[in-house]
C-alpha cells in the first residue's frame, strides 16, 4: 500500500494553506515555489480539494486561496480522503458482491480492521496538528525545513 503523490502534495498544499490561515489568499503560484511542486500538478489537486468544500478561490489582484475552514477543523483524513478517493483498501470490504468467497474469507476482516485503523488514526490529526508540527520542527531545525 502507498500513498499516492496527488495525497502527499496535497496534504503540503493544505498546510502551507493553513499556515497562512485568517491572512491574504495565497496565489497557487506561491505554494508550488514555497513547496516545490508543479503549478499544474498544485492546480489539478486544489480543484478537487475546492469540490469538496475544503479550500476557497477568490479570482484577480488580491485573488488566491484560503482554507473554507479553520484548520482544527480540518482532519487529515478529510484531506486524503478526498485525494485518494477513500480508504477503500481491497472492493469486498465495501461492497460484500465484489467477491463470492466474501462469507468464507478470513483475510476480508484483515483488511477491515485496516482500513479502520488508517481512517482513526489520519482522523486523530487536524490540519492544525500538523500546522504546530511543522512550527515546531522550523523553531528546531531553523529555516531550512520544508513540509
Amino acid at each position: 500500500m502507498k500513498i499516492s503523490t496527488r495525497a502527499r502534495y496535497g496534504s503540503r498544499l493544505m498546510i502551507d494553506l493553513g499556515i497562512h490561515y485568517g491572512e491574504k489568499p495565497v496565489f497557487l503560484k506561491e505554494i508550488a515555489k514555497s513547496q516545490d511542486i508543479s503549478e499544474k500538478y498544485l492546480s489539478q489537486i486544489i480543484l478537487l480539494l475546492k469540490s469538496a468544500g475544503l479550500v476557497n478561490s477568490f479570482r484577480g489582484a488580491h485573488g488566491g486561496y484560503v482554507l473554507a475552514k479553520p484548520p482544527d477543523k480540518i482532519s487529515m483524513k478529510d484531506i486524503v480522503g478526498v485525494l485518494e478517493g477513500g480508504f477503500n483498501l481491497v472492493e469486498c470490504v465495501k461492497d460484500s458482491s465484489k467477491c463470492p468467497r466474501v462469507s468464507q474469507c478470513v483475510t476480508r476482516d484483515l483488511w477491515h480492521i485496516l482500513e479502520e485503523s488508517i481512517s482513526d488514526t489520519l482522523s486523530g490529526f487536524t490540519l492544525d496538528d500538523m500546522i504546530n508540527k511543522f512550527k515546531a520542527k522550523q523553531a528546531q531545525l531553523g529555516e531550512m525545513y520544508h513540509i
